[in-house]
């Protein structure tokens, strides 16, 4: 019997995950991951997870990752923002962390496969996208080692949410976590990403908000409140027309703003390249944010930096974003946004 290490957050999704992989003959043992600082969610997250653990008559393992989540995905989200960047914790996370750490701790345990709760597939040594649109998550794994990929198991891939809810609904003791609220997709972000800058740095640090030519047209209350496209919360004196975060120079404490039409960019360079292809050349739908529709375009690689020619504009493209890429719905690969030329 195959052995397969699921890791088990208390929420419905990985839940179904073990139950599915148990009714496939797999023989489960369950892990939650201890990441972030927050005692409350972890403890009830915990609890819910044991439930669940017992209920299936696994064993489940509590594996304290928290220092090596602050370093690699915490910082990095913080200093982030300080920097002006628009980061993807979760994308960082699966590479580091769910894909990393969690790899590990499989090993340690003589476990082949690693199973989540993800909303996508694997075929052939390629991640797919989840059959569900409105829950695909292969975005956030395209950053993932590729060795890792034939390792995983995604059972919810071929599902859609409503089903995976209406399936745990028939189970007694599952009916709450099918009626739960969805969880945070940042997990360590309770109400907003500001209030985790706020103990780390002055937020609320007034600055001047200059238009596209350099003129000081405003004012803004500290360039971490706001990201790329954002278009309140500052202020442009005699504006008529809606105008649009398009850049932010966090040196100088300044948002650069524009119309609707300066958001629109074709030329992307990206860093941090993880492709499950062999290729420097290639055409793709790229995606440049999760919330998006993908775009088609051409990739260039040349030293590990990736230009990026879109045949049609994207709005919303932030530094610190992860632009990724696809043929149909297989999952190519893809890299960190760095700059944008236009």
């Amino acid at each position: 019997m195959k052995k397969v290490l699921v890791g088990l957050s208390g929420g419905v999704d990985s839940t179904v995950t073990a139950l599915l992989l148990q009714e496939q003959g797999f023989e489960v043992e369950g892990v939650y991951m201890v990441m972030h600082n927050l005692e409350h969610l972890n403890s009830a997250n915990i609890k819910k997870a044991q439930k669940i653990a017992d209920y299936l008559g696994v064993k489940l393992h509590i594996h304290d990752i928290q220092d090596t989540f602050r370093d690699e995905v915490y910082s990095y989200f913080v200093n982030s923002y300080k920097e002006g960047l628009t980061p993807n914790p979760c994308v960082i996370c699966n590479r580091k962390i769910k894909f990393g750490k969690m790899i590990e701790f499989a090993n340690s345990l003589g476990i082949e496969h690693i199973a989540t709760g993800h909303y996508v597939r694997v075929k052939d040594g390629f991640i797919y996208k989840g059959i569900d649109d409105s829950k695909d998550q292969s975005y956030f794994l395209a950053e993932v080692k590729k060795e890792v990929i034939n390792r995983a198991i995604f059972p919810l891939g071929e599902w859609l949410k409503s089903d995976v809810k209406e399936y745990a609904r028939k189970i007694e003791v599952l009916k709450e976590l099918a009626t739960q609220s969805e969880s945070s997709e940042i997990c360590f972000v309770e109400d907003s990403y500001i209030d985790i800058l706020k103990e780390h740095t002055n937020t609320d640090n007034q600055g001047i908000v200059k238009d596209i030519e350099g003129n000081e047209v405003g004012h803004h209350k500290g360039f971490m409140h706001y990201t790329i496209g954002k278009r309140r919360g500052f202020f442009v004196k005699g504006a008529h027309d809606p105008h649009y975060v398009v850049d932010i120079d966090a040196k100088n404490n300044t948002l650069i703003v524009g119309k609707k039409d300066d958001l629109a960019k074709k030329s992307i360079i990206i860093s941090n390249l993880n492709l499950f292809i062999d290729k420097k050349d290639f055409n793709a739908n790229i995606k440049v944010r999760y919330r998006t529709n993908g775009i088609e375009g051409n990739v260039k690689i040349d030293n590990n930096i990736g230009l990026i020619e879109l045949n049609e504009p994207a709005y919303g493209v932030a530094k610190g974003q992860f632009a990724v890429f696809y043929d149909n719905d297989k999952l190519l690969g893809g890299g960190e946004i760095i700059d944008i030329l236009d």
